[in-house]
């Protein structure tokens, strides 16, 4: 073989071994520093619990380079991490735990020109859910005792929830609707904190989701009343629906985990990956089981971006039927 053709060879070994680096590299993509973890919620709610869970089963597992370091906005319902999100276009290093408050906040907050389908999908970790609490202490056994209750005491009724034209707040709206009275309705910025409000008697009933009111509730301090679920969750089979019950009321939260617009696809992919790995776990199953979460099905991408159409339209048809002004309480 002569001089030039070994050179021809080597050079022609190294091209190829060069692009066999670079797609490599590509296809491999991993952060370079610190993933910031945005929490729309305030610390101690559902959504925070579960950001704080994933963050330590990333750890635990060894699934990223680089630690998740999660960052509570909870300013706005919910606005201010929207507005986070939105800022940080074509970073790959910024992923959020969303709640129903990514479809509603944008839809009672025009004006934040929040636009969701710009964002982008990638996981649905789980769908939550809603009971009716009371504390442990009160009188109230059952649902049309509650109701009772609410009645004969009017706007002196005190129901707390996390934040205003939020979830807790749809549901509460809904229940006034629905059993025809008027309650003081106490916005908090956690699920956290609402929880520690009912035991200490500063409120007298909340519409928490089951992991906010679960430490309390093992220990004795909160009753559920009533589950707003299609059906009874194993955590808490002793607890009816309110469609047992004759109310047409099912109302559940998203916990899903989506980026910035414009993020490469190489890191979506990479998130995806690690999200359902996570989700695919027998640590994050049971979690959801114990806590009376649904995690039935993986979905992510294109599944996901067409869940959060569905939840967006079913959200502003809620909305315009029970009315801003009772959400929000202007």
């Amino acid at each position: 073989m002569t001089l030039s053709r070994r050179l021809i060879m080597a050079a022609s070994a190294a091209a190829i071994g060069i692009a066999g680096l670079v797609s490599s590299a590509q296809a491999a993509w991993q952060p370079r520093k610190p993933v910031e973890f945005i929490i729309m919620a305030g610390k101690g709610g559902g959504a925070d619990q579960i950001a704080r869970l994933l963050q330590g089963l990333i750890q635990e597992q060894g699934l990223s380079p680089r630690p998740f370091i999660p960052l509570n906005k909870p300013g706005g319902s919910g606005a201010e991490a929207l507005q986070y999100l939105k800022s940080k276009e074509g970073d790959n290093h910024t992923v959020m735990v969303t709640l129903n408050s990514f479809y509603t906040t944008p839809l009672i907050q025009e004006g934040l020109g929040i636009d969701i389908t710009e964002f982008t999908p990638i996981g649905l970790m789980a769908i939550d859910t809603f009971l009716l609490w009371v504390n442990s202490e009160s009188d109230i056994t059952d649902l049309e005792g509650y109701v009772s209750a609410v009645k004969a005491a009017g706007k002196e009724w005190k129901v707390g929830g996390t934040g205003s034209g939020q979830e807790d707040s749809i549901l509460t709206a809904m229940m006034e609707a629905e059993f025809d009275y008027d309650v003081t309705y106490i916005p908090f910025p956690g699920g956290g904190t609402v929880a520690k409000n009912l035991i200490g008697k500063h409120i007298d009933s909340t519409v928490n989701n089951p992991a906010e009111q679960m430490e309390f509730f093992r220990a004795g301090k909160s009753r559920p009343i009533v589950q707003f679920t299609e059906e009874r969750l194993d955590a808490f089979a002793d607890v009816p629906t309110a469609r047992e019950l004759g109310h047409d009321i099912v109302y559940f939260m998203q916990r899903s985990v989506n980026g910035p617009p414009g993020m490469d696809p190489e890191a979506v992919a990479w998130y995806q990956n690690v999200f359902k790995t996570l989700f695919e776990s027998e640590k994050w199953q049971d979690f959801c089981i114990s806590d009376g979460l649904t995690c039935a099905e993986w979905v992510g991408g294109d599944d996901l971006a067409a869940f959060h159409a569905k939840q967006l339209a079913a959200h502003k048809k809620l909305i315009d039927a029970v009315g801003a002004a009772a959400i929000t309480g202007e």
